[in-house]
């Protein structure tokens, strides 16, 4: 029975110690604000470029497969294909480059 009251006492203590009013000063939270270091992550972000449309694509994807059914069928010639190939190359290889120059405008 004593134990119970010395504890009773205790939590009493504790609890009483505890005061809604407290205040914490800004000192101590000072390194929180990180805002010049890190970005806004909350910023809305627009795209750098438009994508492609799905008729582009169908465009794009109708050539090629015109391309193919053409040398299958032996009615494009050879140098001809390998100058399309070497065209659609060069745009794989340069799209990259010229979009970010297109941005950076």
């Amino acid at each position: 029975m004593g134990a119970m009251i010395v504890l009773g006492g205790l939590a009493g203590a504790i609890l009483g110690g505890c005061s809604p009013t407290s205040t914490v000063s800004p000192e101590i939270n000072r390194g929180a604000d990180r805002s010049a270091t890190f970005p806004d992550i909350t910023a809305r972000v627009g795209a750098a470029t438009t994508q492609m449309s799905n008729d582009e694509a169908a465009s794009i994807s109708a050539r090629l497969s015109a391309l193919a059914a053409n040398r299958q069928a032996g009615t494009i010639s050879d140098a001809d294909y390998q100058r399309e190939v070497l065209e659609l190359q060069a745009l794989a290889a340069n799209h990259g480059a010229d979009t970010l120059k297109e941005i950076a405008k």
